[in-house]
């Protein structure tokens, strides 16, 4: 028996039913069958042409939706069900997510929650804004009165998984065709919900044009919808609140946003604000601001009223779009005209601009390049790029310049060296004389430049043209090992020379002693003694923000009094990691998303747990073990793109699930000789030019002009020493 039924219900909407099963035919599924309710012939034929173990179950034309649910459920026999529109999709490994979390609960929970991404006849895969409350909810299965907020989420069915009993004892509630009414009503009827804060579904927006236009039933049927909504949390109180606040807003929001005729406006409004009216709960407070005003006019009734506010607004708004675009249209003017009088002087061979992660500070390569450059070449002077917001943060006496301002223009049309570990802005000239130094700030496991093309969720809102204009003002491109060069001149294909010397940021790695180990530890408050693993994933692009994949403070628990969990998030989040408020546990657990270097909490652990972050290639410079969890390989493979197979070639061991995780910390697994021989290999070709000396490499044949065979050869790996460990520092 199955312990997973994945209906897939509904008519082949635009043809995108065989792109849903040909996902689901791409990787053994245990445990889990697939049924097809089949809504019309296309439908039935596209579901027969598909793997023989698929049940379809054929459907007229015009049936709806709570009937092809039901009808597949019927033929179902696992203990859950996943109920997936046809026109939706499963990202790669999904059923084996919900599978594997499903298993877990048993019989605890009615209701599994899922996050999801999001694909339009425009874009692919943009992430939710779900994660940060499934991350909050925790793993933990619980009554929805203590966690009303989750109503909050996208009102998808095809997000909540049912287990079939539940299914069965609630179709009075579930089944009907609107499926808001449907997802809502499953948390509202469920006695105990869980979570899963993995991308575990694919919803596809329609384009609008494509569809009949909403009839005006539909529309007054909204105000329906949330009544009877609200009838099934009449007695808990924090319930029937977040769902009074959720309708007040989507009646107002659907009113001011969706064409209605005037008859049909009139009576939506006088429904909405009846509604309004009849369930506010004792003690409700209004929003502040216009929102609040909005609140208070539809509560009175006020049509004649309330559309003279929109108007006003509309008008508020124009007038504020005009002088702010009339501002920009200025400002852009003088700044051109600035930088173009500053293109007239020479270039200053011995002015050296520097710029790292969008103008955050002195970090990565440039600031090791940077540092070796004032040993080398004192008499070149450096001048760093920073955002206002971090100039604050800079090493006192940093010569500086802030992005926009006269100084940073001129600064940028005359100096002789530009280098960057991500790119200088569209309008920056590249002048004959004028030298750029790309350095990068990683070793590529996922899809870069052009590369990116194929992978839509990795790509929204690229310009790739302007992208390549920008490549082709580099003079050297930075490599740590051959594999980066090979795939940097194939997703950026352009006439820069490869510096194949080494990453020059990982040369602290080499020169580090026993007293900065210790030191780095100390200034992390990490007691001697006590082992230190630094847990660093990586940015998602089909998630909205950092929430950590594993339950930190289960972990810690597990691990035990005597291990540091270092928790860094991702950079693109900012350093705010608003999941770990709380889960400092004396000291085991410590967010380190805004301590700099990295380099230095690389220094102070003993091991690295990640998932698919550049930092693994870094961090393998010190010969210490890293431990891979890999919970959404095949969704992150599939959306993002991948130049290598990371489950192939880990550095150490890999965990697909936190038990696994937590096994292989527990066990001795993550410095067995096992994991000792795969980190060897996984040097070997990725550490391969590193090895202390990278940034005086650079230097010499980019600011001082040395030929290639004068600098220093890259030692054999066998003959590097890297910074001791931890234990070996007697830390």
């Amino acid at each position: 028996m199955p312990h997973l039924s994945v209906i897939v219900y509904g008519p082949n909407t635009q043809g995108y039913l065989n792109e849903l099963l040909g996902s689901l035919e791409t990787r053994p599924l245990p445990d889990t069958e697939v049924i097809v309710a089949a809504v019309g012939e296309w439908a039935r034929e596209t579901a027969e042409g598909h793997a023989p173990e698929t049940v379809v179950v054929p459907l007229p034309e015009g049936t709806g939706d709570a009937a092809a649910r039901a009808a597949g459920a019927a033929r179902a026999s696992g203990r859950w069900l996943h109920f997936v529109r046809a026109k939706d999709g499963l990202p790669a490994g999904a059923p084996r997510l919900i599978a594997e979390r499903t298993a877990e609960l048993g019989d605890t929970a009615d209701v599994l929650l899922l996050d999801h991404v999001t694909s339009t006849w425009q874009t692919a895969a943009a992430p939710s804004r779900d994660g940060r409350l499934l991350a909050g909810a925790g793993r933990t299965d619980l009554a929805l009165a203590d966690a009303a907020d989750l109503l909050r989420l996208t009102p998808l069915l095809g997000t909540r998984v049912l287990r079939a009993a539940f299914w069965r004892a609630q179709q009075e509630h579930l089944g009907t065709d609107d499926e808001p009414r449907a997802a809502q009503a499953a948390l509202l009827r469920a006695g105990r919900v869980a979570c899963l804060n993995q991308v575990a579904y694919d919803h596809r927006t329609l384009r609008p044009q494509s569809l009949p236009p909403p009839a005006a039933a539909d529309r007054l049927a909204l105000v329906g919808r949330h009544e009877s909504l609200l009838a099934l949390a009449a007695d808990r109180r924090a319930v029937h609140a977040v769902l009074y606040e959720l309708m007040v807003r989507d009646l107002i929001r659907t009113f001011a946003r969706e064409e209605m005729p005037e008859a049909v406006a009139r009576e939506f409004f006088r429904r909405a604000s009846l509604a309004a009216v009849r369930h506010r709960p004792e003690g409700h407070r209004r929003p502040a601001g216009l929102e609040g005003v909005r609140h208070a006019l539809l509560e009175e009734g006020a049509y004649a009223r309330y559309r003279a506010f929109q108007a006003v607004n509309h008008t508020r708004r124009a007038a504020r779009k005009a002088v702010r675009t009339r501002k920009r249209r200025i400002g852009a003017k003088l700044r051109d005209q600035r930088y173009r009088r500053a293109l007239d002087r020479p270039v200053d061979p011995e002015l050296a601009v520097f710029a790292a992660y969008w103008d955050r500070g002195v970090a990565c390569n440039p600031a090791a390049v940077a540092a070796k450059l004032a040993e080398l070449a004192p008499h070149i002077r450096r001048v760093w790029v920073v955002s206002k917001a971090n100039a604050a943060l800079l090493p006192p006496g940093t010569d500086h310049v802030i992005p926009g301002t006269p100084r940073y223009w001129e600064t940028l049309a005359t100096a002789g060296y530009l280098t960057n570990n991500v790119n200088f802005p569209n309008a920056v000239v590249k002048r004959p004389g004028a030298i750029h130094l790309q350095t990068h700030h990683g070793t590529p496991l996922k899809r870069m430049g052009l590369d990116q093309m194929a992978h839509p969720a990795a790509a929204k809102g690229m310009d790739f043209a302007a992208l390549m204009n920008r490549v082709d003002k580099w003079d050297y491109s930075v490599s740590a090992n051959s594999h980066s060069t090979r795939m940097w001149e194939r997703a950026y294909p352009a006439r820069f020379t490869s510096l194949d010397h080494g990453y020059p940021r990982n040369d602290v790695f080499y020169s580090a002693t026993a007293a900065d180990v210790r030191a780095a530890r100390e200034r992390l408050g990490i007691a001697p003694g006590r082992r230190a693993v630094l847990y660093a994933p990586t940015h998602r692009d089909y998630e909205a923000g950092f929430t950590p994949r594993i339950d930190l403070a289960a972990l810690s628990d597990r691990l035990g009094e005597d291990t540091v969990l270092l928790v860094r998030a991702h950079y693109f989040y900012g350093g705010a990691a608003s999941p770990l408020t709380g889960l400092r546990r004396s000291g085991r657990i410590v967010d380190v998303s805004s301590y700099d270097p990295v380099e230095e909490l690389c220094l102070a652990a003993d091991a690295l747990v990640t998932d698919y972050s550049s930092i693994m290639f870094d961090y393998a410079n010190l010969d210490r073990p890293i431990v891979i969890h890999a919970d959404d390989w095949e969704t992150y493979r599939t959306t993002r793109g991948v130049y290598f197979d990371l489950m192939a070639e880990a550095p150490g061991p890999v965990a697909r699930t936190q038990e696994e995780l937590t096994e292989i910390l527990t066990s001795g697994a993550w410095h067995d000789e096992n994991a000792a021989k795969a980190r060897a290999a996984f040097r070997a070709r990725f550490c391969e030019y590193d090895d202390g000396r990278a940034a005086e490499r650079v230097v010499r044949r980019v600011f001082l002009g040395e030929p290639e065979r004068a600098l220093p050869p890259v030692l054999p790996l066998d003959a590097r020493t890297p910074a001791p460990t931890p234990e070996e520092a007697g830390a």
